[in-house]
Parts: C-alpha cells; sequence; structure tokens
C-alpha cells in the first residue's frame, strides 16, 4: 500500500484523489507514522475486523471484489446444488 506524508499529500492532493477514485488505499504519514488511511467512499462499508485482519497483515486484498478460491474447494457427500434443487421440488 502506497504512503504518503502531509506535506506532499497537500502539494499533490488531486493526483491522490484520482489515485483513491480508482481503487487504491493510501496510508498518510506524520513524521514516518501512519496517521490516517484514505479509501474509496464506496469501500467505507467493509468489516472494521477485515480490514484488522489485512492491517496486520494476516490477509490480503487490493479492494476489488474477491475472485474466490485459486482451488475449489472439494466436500464430502452429495453437492449442495443437489439437494437444493430437490429441496425446491
Amino acid at each position: 500500500m502506497p504512503t504518503v506524508g502531509i506535506r506532499e499529500l497537500r502539494d499533490k492532493l488531486s493526483l491522490y484523489l484520482k489515485q483513491v477514485r480508482e481503487g487504491k488505499r493510501i496510508e498518510v504519514t506524520h513524521r514516518g507514522e501512519v496517521i490516517a488511511l484514505l479509501i474509496p467512499a464506496k469501500q467505507r462499508r467493509v468489516d472494521k475486523a477485515l480490514l484488522a485482519l489485512v492491517e496486520e497483515g494476516i490477509a490480503a486484498w487490493a479492494g476489488g471484489k474477491p475472485r474466490g478460491a485459486s482451488h475449489p474447494v472439494k466436500g464430502r457427500g452429495r453437492p449442495l446444488s443437489e439437494i437444493i434443487s430437490e429441496e425446491r421440488r
């Protein structure tokens, strides 16, 4: 995640706001310490616990729509879609 100091943010505000509008998250620092996080308005509804996991480095998220697992998970027993189809009959 890109970081920017307060002075540089002030001097190039429109550039950084454009990046945020495009979906980037930007950390704002003051004397090397992160004091704020700029995120797109549409992302402000994200669960705070999820953002905490990202900030701690436990999870990764670029701000886009999740793509799902890279490898499908196979469960035991009948497929859920089959069970749901039967219930709808």
